[in-house]
């Protein structure tokens, strides 16, 4: 059952400073259009570079999911990531006017209360989910951390956490819906080793740590040397161990806050998948590189999924727009009317048909003996979708001509013979604003991909041109 995207409604502001810089950052959450996504804006830099929340950003995972596009950075991202994915949100801007998101108290329970604040409100677009139809899954041989997904009713996930240490043992944590995230996952804070953190503090790398936004373990004998560094940066006179094996002044919101609040981050570090998932995700000893290593292959798996998806249609049912309705909307005539039929038309998507024959015009020449239909011809039948697409949103389509912006990532995967059936498939990468249509294109013959494209064009009045 389809679902349809939601944004929030309204503005809203938090503040607190970065765990490694120790600088004060100002957050606001904004809503966002349809097919957005989510997005950081560092509104800090000149011109307020955006950074998409992409698997493809993700530049290291040392102390955090850190993203760089174009020299611009966002680190520590999934804290902030995992409140919205907990919340279904599905398009949002986030304005940060520093590197990092503030740590507040280390877990995602403020950015989760800031959101459910501002309210979340549905969009007129449908939500598009992944759903998952066979077992996929990466191991890492060297560390043996494991990540599965599987098929299952919803997004569910199970983390299982084993760092070979006695002070912190096997713990597991389960989330069986996201509605459960705000009380049973959202306040799990992040935690370190003692040994990772003597190592964070002679690197002067852990500025806005304090013992409110960061579990310690203790997993080393705590010398006279390291319990001066530690008093001095987390200001305090005195500091003891508890008998859990954790640096006192915090008390554990429960038994398996490591195991929740390491949920916690692949349910962060997964929304750089850019979709929504159905399916379980089971985590053996995850960590931001596995995580994110995974969300690489899931993103390139769910792409090629979809480019090799080919649609089935009844071609014997009669269509849509026949030639006579579509040369009513096209300004173009043969020979150079190169789509037969339209199968489907939604306010974001179109499906067209044309028929390969041997009596196309350029098989003289392309090629003597070997006839192929050109490339650039499969591209033009695909922007002719587009423009059946774009005219459909005007009342007088007659009064315009259609005209090519740009293509980028022109692929061709077959030849396409006389004889061949196309079936064009073309969906809407963004609202159609100002008469501009940016689509993703694919082409199918023979149950194959053999044509795609991401394609622009925009139409303009006759008496305008």
């Amino acid at each position: 059952m389809s679902q349809q995207q939601r944004t929030i409604k309204c503005d809203t502001t938090l503040s607190g400073v970065g765990l490694h810089t120790g600088n004060k950052v100002t957050m606001t959450f904004k809503p966002a259009p349809v097919n957005h996504g989510y997005a950081f804006v560092r509104v800090d830099l000149e011109g307020s570079p955006v950074i998409e929340a992409n698997a493809d950003y993700v530049v290291n995972t040392q102390r955090g999911t850190n993203l760089e596009r174009n020299g611009v950075s966002i680190n520590t991202s999934e804290h902030v990531l995992a409140a919205i994915v907990a919340l279904e949100i599905d398009n949002i801007i986030i304005e940060i006017d520093a590197p990092e998101p503030p740590i507040m108290d280390g877990s995602s329970r403020h950015f989760t209360a800031a959101l459910e604040k501002a309210g979340v409100v549905e969009q007129e677009a449908e939500r598009e989910e992944y759903i998952v139809n066979e077992i996929i899954s990466y191991k890492d041989e060297e560390t043996g951390s494991e990540i599965i997904l599987m098929p299952n009713d919803q997004y569910q996930v199970t983390t299982m956490v084993d760092f070979g240490t006695k002070v912190l043992g096997t713990q597991n944590a389960t989330l069986n819906n996201l509605s459960d995230f705000k009380t049973e996952i959202a306040a799990a804070r992040t935690f370190s080793f003692l040994h990772e953190l003597e190592m964070l503090l002679d690197n002067n790398l852990i500025k806005g740590g304090d013992l409110n936004n960061a579990i310690v373990y203790v997993d080393k004998e705590l010398s006279a040397e390291t319990m001066t560094k530690l008093k001095k940066a987390f200001h305090k006179k005195d500091l003891s161990v508890k008998p859990n094996g954790i640096l006192d002044n915090l008390t554990l919101r429960w038994a398996n806050e490591a195991a929740r609040h390491k949920l916690l981050d692949v349910i962060g570090d997964l929304a750089l998948v850019g979709m929504r998932i159905r399916g379980k995700v089971i985590a053996n000893k995850p960590g931001h590189l596995i995580n994110t290593v995974f969300a690489k292959k899931l993103r390139k798996k769910i792409k090629h999924d979809k480019r090799n998806n080919v649609p089935q249609y009844d071609l014997n049912q009669p269509p849509l727009m026949d030639i006579d309705k579509i040369m009513s909307i096209l300004p173009h005539r043969p020979p150079f009317l190169l789509i037969d039929r339209i199968i489907e038309l939604s306010d974001k998507h179109v499906v067209g048909m044309k028929n390969v024959t041997m009596n196309e015009p350029y098989f003289e020449g392309h090629f003597p003996g070997a006839p192929v239909m050109p490339g650039v011809l499969q591209v033009e039948s695909m922007a002719q979708c587009g423009g059946i697409l774009v005219l459909s949103t005007v009342p007088d389509p007659e009064n315009y001509l259609t005209y090519f912006m740009k293509m980028d990532n022109v692929k061709f995967k077959q030849k396409v013979l006389p004889g061949d059936t196309l079936i064009f498939k073309s969906e809407l990468i963004s609202p159609i604003r100002r008469g501009i249509c940016h689509m993703q294109s694919y082409g199918y013959a023979n149950g194959k991909l053999v044509v795609e494209a991401e394609l622009m064009a925009k139409i303009i009045k006759k008496d305008q041109a």
